[in-house]
């Protein structure tokens, strides 16, 4: 007997790679005065209140993360000095881009002109002007913004934080929200107390690989970087976040986000000791669409952790990084990550024909505001485009933002007081002309082999390079790449597995039988070892052993026809024709299109043997 084998497909995106998320404020560039359109002194109704209104306020009012509320002319003018200072020094607004480059949504940044208009209010005596000038003040809702959703989900337990110490990651994960496929057009995320929340991010976790992680259902757990499974190449390419003070994003119709039943939400939260202990459990809620996606963008992460070993007191280290597009490409959105010692960032892109433009250039790079940049227009970057990644870190004493008094050495890493040289894009690739393959699959395989060219131990891209080998028939590179990561990872259950499924799938029964026992001893309920390990001991015929292996996959999944009918097969090879015709129907009636246990009833009945 024989039957499809399951495919693992890891997505090595870790959650220290989606740290993406911070505090600014949010909206675009505020609406400009003109110095020739007013009279010659400032007043805070006419010149200074719209733009407190548009790029202050969404931040500074009650809720939010805003240590004080800019609502009133009070509000304004008992920190007039402090504000004329901030904004001078493009302290605030917090925006890190620079002018050169794509234009960027909620670009929040000041005008010179609108800066200078804060020096002269305060020099001409914060004057209040004309209340009849005073444009209506925005109101905030406290509830949802995009309206009632149509699921809310809460977090099972609360998490508290404690009073003291280094910041907090921790996972909350909301299991299996829908029971049937459905189409997201937006996500929105109230994390709880705002105050104790640096950001979060939320991913889809497709093959429920972190409950692993839990302690217990629902109770969450800790940890910066997820790596979330998947059995197939489905990869995501959201970014799905929260930051203090910004709007939830509504995707473009073309580009809903899937959710199959079986699938759950994990939201990694940053979380903040405020001096004394307190609880948060947030709640999140979805907008769904009866639209499907016909379009799917994709995350690319240029990166070079390897090459941050930053002596003490050097105040100019340089990384770089760059990756060659294999397909065009739409560039849609931007999210460079680096830690405290990163001064400058510079992504570039080298067209074909050698001309560069500037994608994104931050001159002073700050992780407090670190997030999302999302194009106005999206980018063109055509095929054999060369994207660049240049960035300068200063572990020295004049960086005011070093965490190491004295400096110290500081090496690549997920912790605090390590660094990180991260680009991510987000692009929609297009489907080049005669390939029959997903561009996604072409863009991520190519993508895969350049990450280990740069390291030859990076886990992830040998697992992910062996997946994507395996789905389009190279068999043969697949287990090579497999086996690499296994020599990284030794015993890992997943890793065994996939082995086992290629050594399978190449004849080597010998060899498969024994990864896929090393999976299943390694991790007890991991169905799909189970499942492949019945099958490769059916190929042995050694059919009383792969009965245990399908009895033991249909405990872990009672509802999986495929199990049923594969333990049926079993025990009719092993003369049990009762109980195998027992399996044949439950198959049947989870699935009655299944072949094999239709076959097989079939077989059985014209052997005379009655049902």
């Amino acid at each position: 007997m024989s039957a499809t084998l399951a495919k693992q497909f890891r997505i090595g995106f870790s959650a220290g790679a989606f740290l993406l998320f911070a505090w600014v404020l949010a909206g675009v560039s505020a609406p400009r005065s003109s110095l020739h359109d007013r009279s010659p002194r400032v007043e805070f109704s006419r010149d200074i209140a719209p733009i407190v209104f548009h790029s202050c306020t969404p931040c500074h009012h009650a809720g939010e993360a805003g240590p004080f509320p800019l609502l009133t002319y009070g509000d304004v003018k008992s920190r007039a000095r402090q504000i004329a200072d901030i904004t001078r020094k493009r302290l605030m607004p917090p925006w890190l881009p620079a002018a050169e480059g794509p234009r960027f949504e909620e670009d929040s940044h000041l005008s010179d002109e609108q800066i200078a208009l804060f020096q002269e209010w305060l020099a001409d005596g914060l004057l209040e002007g004309n209340p009849a000038e005073l444009p209506a003040a925005p109101k905030f809702d406290s509830g949802w913004q995009l309206g009632k959703p149509d699921l809310i989900l809460k977090a099972t337990a609360p998490f508290t934080i404690p009073a003291s110490g280094s910041d907090v990651y921790w996972n909350f994960i909301f299991r299996e929200p829908v029971n049937a496929s459905r189409f997201i057009k937006a996500i929105e995320i109230h994390p709880g107390e705002k105050r104790l929340v640096h950001h979060a991010n939320l991913l889809v976790d497709r093959s429920e690989s972190a409950r692993r992680e839990e302690k217990s259902p629902g109770s969450g757990f800790a940890g910066m970087e997820l790596q979330i499974e998947s059995e197939s190449f489905d990869p995501d390419g959201h970014f799905l976040f929260w930051k203090p003070g910004s709007a939830p994003i509504v995707e473009p119709p073309s580009m809903a986000l899937r959710l199959d039943p079986g699938n759950d939400l994990v939201l990694n939260a940053h979380l903040q000791p405020s001096g004394k202990k307190e609880s948060i459990q947030p709640t999140i809620g979805i907008y769904f669409t009866t639209q499907p996606a016909t379009k799917f963008p994709l995350l690319l992460q240029l990166a070079n952790d390897r090459a941050l070993d930053i002596p003490a007191g050097e105040n100019n280290f340089q990384v770089s990084d760059q990756f060659t597009l294999p397909v065009d490409a739409q560039l849609l959105a931007i999210y460079p990550h680096a830690h405290y010692l990163c001064r400058d960032m510079l992504a570039l892109a080298r067209s074909p024909d050698g001309s560069e433009k500037i994608l994104i250039h931050i001159p002073r790079w700050d992780l407090n505001w670190q997030a999302v940049f999302r194009l106005a227009q999206p980018e063109l970057l055509p095929r054999g485009t060369t994207i660049m990644m240049r960035y300068r870190y200063d572990n020295s004493a004049d960086n005011i933002a070093n965490p190491n008094n004295p400096p110290q050495r500081v090496r690549g890493g997920n912790r605090a007081v390590d660094e990180m040289a991260h680009l991510w894009l987000q692009v929609l690739p297009a489907t080049p002309t005669g390939e029959a393959r997903d561009p996604r699959m072409v863009l991520l395989e190519s993508l895969a082999r350049h990450h280990i060219e740069n390291n030859a131990a990076d886990f992830e891209a040998h697992y992910n390079l062996a997946a994507m080998l395996q789905l389009r028939g190279a068999t043969p590179e697949a287990l090579q790449q497999f086996e690499a990561a296994l020599e990284l990872r030794p015993g890992d259950a997943t890793v065994e597995n996939a082995v086992g499924g290629v050594l399978l799938a190449l004849g080597r029964v010998p060899d498969a039988i024994a990864h896929l026992t090393a999976a299943t001893n390694e991790r007890p309920d991991y169905f799909d070892a189970h499942y492949n390990l019945g099958i490769a001991l059916a190929n042995a015929r050694e059919f009383s052993r792969a009965a245990q292996e399908f009895t033991a996959t249909v405990k872990l999944r009672p509802a999986d026809a495929s199990a049923e009918a594969n333990l049926g097969a079993a025990l009719a090879e092993l003369g049990e024709t009762r109980d195998a015709i027992v399996h044949f129907n439950r198959a049947l009636q989870l699935d009655p299109a299944n072949t094999l246990a239709k076959e097989n009833l079939d077989a059985l009945r014209g052997a005379g043997t009655q049902p």
